[in-house]
């Protein structure tokens, strides 16, 4: 079966990272035909906009999208295209599973959960306005409607995939009304999955206990700053954001996409690590069917990590991101 896909290689190391990943998916055998759209600075430059509406349009389209890494200017310039597209989409459930890959050095062993991040309000949005010259309001949404979804999302995922537990991190203690009404939906959703136990941890208590013992988590479901925050802590147990994949998910949507920024410190260097948009393009061939390929690539990637003949220099090699992509497509 061929599938068409949207493409967005994204900005600064992006392109490099997703030629080595096509290169990886041509010898797989899958066939896909690339929908090849532009977004974040490439876009600025070409369209005047970093989201063009082709760009939406085209994942409409396909349903189906993987996404190089998009700059996002800090402090001035245009919005985040992440968030942008997750608003249009409505992609409201950002799925990031964290566990140790063979042969990378972590600080931990033995991890293996899921993030479950609500996608589409809290202060997240990025909704704020000046009030008057030297003070800004920033304004933190909660929704029933949006924290119950996301909270049967996660109860869906753990039941799907033989998960026990699922773990609901607020700061209810002080955002009583808002953080208080996200994990009054939790606790209303945990009751209708009385297979799975479910318990609440504060987000900085989590923090804490993720640094020290993150084996005691299962899945974790969160408001969505929250999300953002645990989830990079959390790639950080098991050796950085370069080596864990996030699928962005909606009911008519999914956009996969590399977590990591675009480095543009080392873009055109041909030395960036493409593994993190690997194993969102893993997640993206289980999300169409086609499963037995995903498990090839990922046995493929398994045994070159763990023999480590071919590490890029964040994983301490000197493989470049081509001799990388390379290696991985013998392997297969």
């Amino acid at each position: 079966m061929s599938h068409t896909i949207t493409l967005i290689p994204g900005d600064g190391i992006g392109p490099e990272v997703t030629e080595a990943v096509l290169k990886i998916l041509r010898a797989s055998g899958v066939a896909i035909e690339w929908d090849i759209q532009l977004a974040g600075i490439t876009a600025v430059e070409k369209t005047g906009t970093p989201l063009p509406h082709e760009v939406l349009d085209s994942i409409r389209r396909n349903k189906v999208a993987l996404k190089g890494p998009v700059t996002t200017p800090v402090g001035e310039g245009f919005t985040s295209v992440n968030v942008g597209l997750r608003k249009a989409l409505d992609l409201y459930a950002n799925l990031r599973p964290v566990w140790n890959l063979p042969g990378v050095p972590a600080r931990f062993q033995g991890v293996d959960m899921v993030i479950v991040r609500e996608n589409t309000e809290d202060l997240y949005s990025g909704l704020e306005h000046e009030v008057v010259p030297g003070v800004v309001e920033s304004l933190k949404i909660i929704t029933e409607r949006a924290s119950t979804r996301i909270a049967r999302f996660a109860f869906e995922h753990a039941r799907a995939h033989g998960r026990k537990k699922v773990t609901a991190v607020h700061k209810a203690n002080i955002m009583k009304l808002g953080d208080g009404l996200f994990l009054a939906c939790a606790r209303a959703v945990a009751r209708e999955y009385p297979d799975i136990k479910y318990d609440e941890k504060i987000v900085d208590a989590a923090c804490m206990h993720l640094v020290m013992n993150p084996s005691q988590f299962d899945v974790l479901v969160m408001p969505n700053l929250y999300g953002d925050i645990v989830s990079d802590l959390s790639a950080g147990l098991v050796g950085g954001l370069g080596v864990v994949g996030a699928a962005n998910l909606g009911l008519e949507a999914a956009v996969f996409e590399a977590v990591h920024g675009s480095a543009p410190d080392i873009a055109g260097q041909g030395i960036a690590n493409p593994t993190a948009l690997l194993l969102s393009a893993i997640m993206m061939l289980r999300h169409i069917g086609e499963g037995a390929t995903a498990d090839r690539v990922m046995t493929a990637l398994g045994g070159v990590l763990s023999s480590g003949t071919a590490r890029t220099r964040d994983l301490g090699g000197s493989a470049s991101t081509s001799a990388f992509a390379d290696a991985v497509c013998r392997a297969l």
